[in-house]
């Protein structure tokens, strides 16, 4: 009975170790993720020719004071999030967490990461460079953005999907959110994350490299 119960004992530590290479190692062997798309069709930025939803282009400033645009990502996969330099709140619990993901693919010329600031009026490429200095953000790799108040409210509300709150993006308009999301190279939206959540951030972490997998 003793030797069917450690045979039983080494099939299934083999089965576990091979699900965690093609897990780990082949993420899309296991699994694939999924093509996120706006609540309502009234947000929809705009589609692929398969009919899924795409982050829309922009043109915004990065720390070091270039300007970037999506095509900058196009051979990346990219994740984002949405913040402000003197936010005492949900931000520096995010940056953490953000910056844990950072380091996991730090070097990695196919993972970036875009934060963008929803306070760009007083959030200058000066304010930004210093935040960025906190967290050691390589500026190849992660960059902190700044721009149109309207542009950047309607990337996260229409085209990242990581607000579901109306606004013009005017002056009384403000986007407040703790989640992240995960773009594919070709700009659809394939994971959204609550980033005061490690838990979720791990799933993050391990859904990057599923999608580098694909």
């Amino acid at each position: 009975m003793r030797s069917f119960v450690n045979i039983l004992l080494v099939l299934l530590a083999f089965s576990l170790l091979v699900g965690g290479y093609f897990y780990f190692g082949k993420g899309k062997k296991v699994r694939t993720l999924p093509y996120y798309a706006p609540v309502e069709k009234g947000l929809q930025a705009q589609k692929d020719e398969k009919g899924r939803h795409t982050a829309a282009d922009f043109s915004l400033t990065d720390q070091t004071g270039k300007s970037i645009s999506r095509k900058d990502f196009s051979n990346s996969v990219s994740v984002v999030d949405f913040f402000f330099t003197t936010c005492e709140g949900i931000c520096p619990v995010m940056a953490r967490q953000m910056e844990r993901v950072y380091k996991e693919y730090k070097g990695n010329p196919r993972v970036k990461f875009i934060s963008h600031t929803v306070n760009p009026e007083n959030d200058s490429v000066e304010a930004l460079a210093a935040y960025a200095q906190k967290y050691n953000a390589d500026p190849s790799q992660w960059f902190f953005v700044t721009g149109d108040k309207k542009q950047i409210y309607d990337l996260a509300r229409h085209s990242y999907l990581i607000s579901d709150t109306r606004g013009d993006g005017g002056k009384e308009d403000f986007v407040h959110s703790q989640n992240f999301a995960l773009i594919d190279p070709a700009g659809h939206v394939r994971g959204l994350y609550d980033g005061t959540d490690p838990v979720d951030v791990d799933r993050l972490i391990v859904e990057i490299r599923v999608l580098l997998g694909e």
